[in-house]
C-alpha cells in the first residue's frame, strides 16, 4: 500500500508531494520547496520516517513545481524523471525565475525521459504515465491503479482545470487531455493537483464546470 503526505510550498502554494510504501522506498513529486526552512521541513520528514528517497519526478517544469530539483538531487542523490517537451521550461528556469523576483540556480536536466505507458517502480509500488498537454507540453500525470490516486500536477483541479494561457499551453489540447485520459480511470479515483485540494475523478465528471460546459459546447458542434 502506498501512502502519500503533501506539503505546500512557496508563494504559489504548490502541493510537492512524498509517496512510499512499506518497503520505505520513496519518491518526490514536483519539490516546490524554495525557502530554507521548506527544505528543512521536507527533509526533517523524510528523516522521521526513515525514508529511502530513491526518485525525483516532475509533473512539468514550472517554476513553482520545480524550485527544489537541484537541492532534492544533491542531497538525495537520485536519478531525474521528467518529460522532454518541458526540458524548456528547465533551462530557462533562472530567466523565468528573474522575472517573478526569485534568485534560483538552475535545474538539473532529467536523466530518463518520461513517455505515455511508462512504468516508475520503487519498493512495491508502480506508478504509470500518462502525458497529458495542455497546461504544458511535457505535462504527465502519474496514476497508481492498485491504490487508486492520480498525482496530476496542473492538468485538472477540483472545480477547475489549469491554465492554458502560458507558453506550450493550449486550451483544447488541455480538455482532450482530461476528456481522452483522465476521465477514462474510475470514479473513486482520487486526483491530487498541484495546487488546492484533494477531489475524485467522478466529482469531476459530476460537477467540474468547466467540463460540463465543454461536454455541452462539443455536443452542440456535433449536432450541427
Amino acid at each position: 500500500m502506498a501512502y502519500i503526505h503533501h506539503f505546500i510550498f512557496n508563494n504559489f502554494q504548490e502541493n510537492t508531494y512524498i509517496i512510499w510504501d512499506e518497503t520505505h522506498e520513496a519518491v518526490i513529486i514536483d519539490p516546490g520547496c524554495y525557502y530554507p526552512e521548506e527544505k528543512s521541513d521536507l527533509k526533517k520528514f523524510i528523516e522521521g520516517k526513515k525514508l529511502n528517497v530513491v526518485l525525483l519526478l516532475n509533473t512539468h517544469g514550472h517554476l513553482d513545481h520545480v524550485f527544489g530539483n537541484k537541492w532534492v538531487k544533491e542531497t538525495y542523490g537520485v536519478p531525474f524523471l521528467a518529460h522532454r517537451d518541458d526540458e524548456l521550461f528547465l533551462k530557462r528556469m533562472k530567466e523565468t525565475a528573474a522575472m517573478y523576483g526569485f534568485g534560483v540556480e538552475e535545474s538539473p536536466l532529467p536523466d530518463r525521459y518520461l513517455e505515455e505507458g511508462d512504468e516508475v517502480k520503487f519498493g512495491k509500488t508502480t506508478l504509470q504515465v500518462i502525458h497529458a498537454p495542455g497546461h504544458s507540453p511535457g505535462s504527465v500525470c502519474f496514476v497508481s491503479r492498485e491504490d487508486a490516486f492520480l498525482i496530476g500536477g496542473d492538468v485538472l483541479f477540483e472545480g477547475s482545470i489549469g491554465r492554458f494561457d502560458l507558453p506550450g499551453g493550449n486550451y483544447e489540447t488541455l480538455m482532450q487531455s482530461i476528456f481522452i485520459k483522465l476521465m477514462q480511470l474510475p470514479d473513486d479515483m482520487r486526483v491530487y493537483s498541484g495546487h488546492g485540494s484533494m477531489t475524485t475523478i467522478g466529482a469531476e465528471r459530476k460537477n467540474n464546470p468547466f467540463l460540463l460546459e465543454y461536454e455541452i459546447e462539443s455536443k452542440k458542434i456535433s449536432a450541427g
